[in-house]
Parts: C-alpha cells; structure tokens; sequence
C-alpha cells in the first residue's frame, strides 16, 4: 500500500431493512429510522440511515479491502445527503498516507442525490 493507492469502489443497496435494522442494532430509536410517517412530518421523504449505521458500513468498506486483520484506529466522517431505501451507497477511498504499518484513507460515499459521507479512516494493517 502506498499513498495514491485508490480502493474499488463498494457499492450498497440502502433498503429499508438496512435502515431499519441498523437504528436498532446501535440502539437509535429516534422515529425518523423506522417509522416512514414520523419522517415525514418531519420533513423527510421516507426513513433515512443514522449515522452509527454509515460509521459502520465505512469501516466494513476499510476491513473488507485491508482484510480480517486490519485495525482501525480511528474513523473520522461527516454526513451529508441522506440515505434513503431504494437508493444506493457506492463508497470510494484514497490512501492519503502510510506511515509503517498506518494508512490513513479518505473516505467518500455518494448516493443518488449526492455525497452521503466523507471522512478518514486511520487503519492498521500488519504485516
């Protein structure tokens, strides 16, 4: 790995169940993850994915191009548009950095109305 290296992009069909099932596994009961009226009357189309769901979907993004023994040390992100079902996440990543068995990669995920997330992810990779 060096820095410029690029990662294949992942894509990721946002369904309901992932939504859904992800608010309940991070314990995010906040109505606007499962319940489509409460989102919008809230002002959203549908239900939309909370953040501890992307934060999780970006280190699966890092673990599965690195490997069962990659480490992340830290995961930085930022949302943007909001995931909604029927839409799809395709995450990218660019090694910015590698310092020993460190790499640092800039993370971005995009959907159909625009960039979802972006952050960096500081991974550890063993030899």
């Amino acid at each position: 790995m060096k820095a410029g290296d690029r990662l294949p992009p992942l894509e990721i069909p946002v369904t309901r169940t992932l939504i859904v099932a992800g608010a309940i596994a991070s314990r995010d009961y906040q109505d606007v993850h499962h319940d489509p009226d409460a989102a919008r009357r809230k002002g959203s189309p549908d239900v939309f994915m909370n953040i501890l769901t992307t934060n999780g979907l970006v280190g699966r993004y890092i673990t599965d191009h690195f490997g069962a023994r990659a480490e992340l040390r830290r995961v930085a992100i930022r949302l943007g548009a909001p995931n909604h079902p029927g839409d799809t996440l395709v995450l990218t990543g660019t090694v910015e950095e590698v310092d020993g068995d460190l790499a640092t990669v800039r993370v971005t995920g995009a959907n159909g109305i625009g960039t979802h997330v972006t952050g960096t992810v500081t991974v550890r990779v063993p030899a």
